[in-house]
């Protein structure tokens, strides 16, 4: 590992793109410490820390994917939500507008044109969420006087300007950083979020136990928990399912070449940790709607049951990480693409022919293992509530925030490592790639690119 990272101190490049990307998260950390206008951040604070359980579960949720945002009443306080239902909603529609579809398969000219699409669409929804926010804001002034400071259009047209502006910054920091930096730029930001609120998590769990409202056994247990949730996490995102693969033979001058043998790996969660950031944004969206009718019978309904950890928020939260594992899965690997490459390539699966056959093959593992992927990011990402109920502690500590970090650290790594092996030096997993992987990579990107 040591020499890993003295390996990094020797590509330039690589240097200059993680300190970009470092001073790129740096600049976001400090935005989330800009109050909007018109507002008491203090009371916003402590409103998120002592509301009622369907108040505060709604509040905590969005503050925890804004990095703490919302507690400050930052304009970065919509974070990068609306740039991720953006997101969905153009990968929704390419499946259903022939349109878009043919952009999407017209290589990096379509791709620019839907990511253009998606800007506007993130402008769109964070004007929409905006105004909740603000309508949201002015409801809680009635019952916390001093909140909002001049209520009335002003204070909500200012809210909008600059929380839409916020996150129009916050989403073009991410492209740069993926594009200049290293690693995905709007996963690392949710990261760098998640992990800005982790010091808060632990001082609050120390308090409980000075407190003797937690005991030494449920301290270590906490922490044991937390220890075997990152080690699963850890062995589910390096499982592969192998599937052995051979060349024919070919003839080299007058000899014949032997015929060579090697394997395709198929992640057991392909999809990463796509699946739980986008079901959360489709679960913030509906609370952030009923903010506009903060008194309403059935906007209370609605917000109690999205309320983290209430039965019906476990249940749709599960049901759309299984929809996304499996949507972003197909989204992303195409099984025929992949069996007529190898068919160029005169690969073949031993016992299956090529071409269709090899593709159905495929499609078929695939999908046996993506549901072994889906109902793992489902066990991790519920697993917090049962820890707020029955042990009483902060669920920042739980699955759906370490499934992030962990995800992406793991691939920001893999970026890593793969700028030092393409330049001859010993990557942090041993020069193999992840899990001894190597030879696995390159096949993959030979029948799959």
């Amino acid at each position: 590992m040591s020499t890993s990272f003295a390996n990094i101190t020797k590509v330039p490049e690589l240097q200059k793109r993680i300190a970009f990307t470092l001073g790129l998260l740096a600049v976001y950390r400090i935005g989330v410490f800009v109050t909007v206008p018109l507002v008491n951040r203090s009371k916003m604070a402590a409103i998120i820390a002592g509301g009622e359980r369907g108040e505060a579960g709604f509040l905590n949720l969005f503050n925890l994917f804004s990095g703490g945002a919302l507690e400050q009443l930052s304009i970065f306080a919509l974070g990068i939500m609306p740039y991720i239902s953006a997101s969905i909603i153009l990968q929704l529609l390419q499946v259903v507008v022939p349109t878009l579809e043919r952009l999407s398969k017209e290589g990096d000219a379509g791709r620019k044109k839907i990511t253009q699409y998606t800007r506007y669409g993130t402008i769109f929804l964070s004007v929409i969420q905006s105004f909740g926010i603000a309508f949201y804001l002015e409801s809680l002034n009635d019952s916390n006087p001093g909140l909002v400071l001049e209520p009335g259009w002003g204070f909500r047209l200012m809210t909008v300007l600059t929380l839409t502006t916020g996150t129009a910054f916050i989403m073009w920091l991410g492209e740069q950083i993926t594009e200049r930096g290293v690693g995905n730029g709007i996963s690392l930001i949710i990261m760098a979020g998640i992990i800005a609120t982790f010091p808060a998590a632990v001082f609050e769990t120390y308090q409980l136990f000075d407190n003797q409202q937690l005991s030494a056994f449920d301290l270590i247990l906490i922490l044991l928990i937390i220890l075997s949730v990152i080690a699963f996490i850890v062995f589910m995102e390096r499982a592969q399912r192998r599937i052995p693969l051979q060349y024919a033979k070919r003839r080299v001058g007058k000899k014949e070449a032997e015929m060579q043998s090697s394997y395709l790996p198929l992640k057991v969660n392909t999809a990463g940790v796509i699946p739980p950031i986008f079901a959360m944004s489709i679960l913030l969206f509906p609370s952030t709607v009923v903010s506009y009718f903060p008194e309403a019978t059935w906007g209370i309904a609605v917000r109690n049951a999205l309320t983290p950890g209430d039965w019906r928020y476990n249940l749709i939260y599960t049901i759309l990480n299984i929809f996304f594992c499996y949507f972003y899965t197909a989204v992303t690997f195409n099984p025929v693409d992949v069996a007529d490459n190898m068919k160029k390539s005169d690969a073949s699966v031993p016992g299956i022919y090529p071409g269709k056959k090899t593709a159905e093959y495929i499609d078929k593992v695939l999908t046996r293992i993506t549901f072994a992927g889906a109902m793992y990011i489902s066990v991790v990402c519920v697993l917090p509530f049962f820890l707020v109920d029955y042990l009483g502690v902060t669920f920042y500590f739980g699955g759906t925030g370490l499934l992030i970090i962990v995800g992406v650290a793991l691939d920001t790594v893999n970026q890593i490592e793969s700028h030092l092996v393409t330049r001859h030096y010993e990557g942090f997993t041993g020069g193999g790639g992840p899990g001894g992987g190597g030879g696995g990579r390159s096949i993959r990107r030979r029948v799959a690119a």
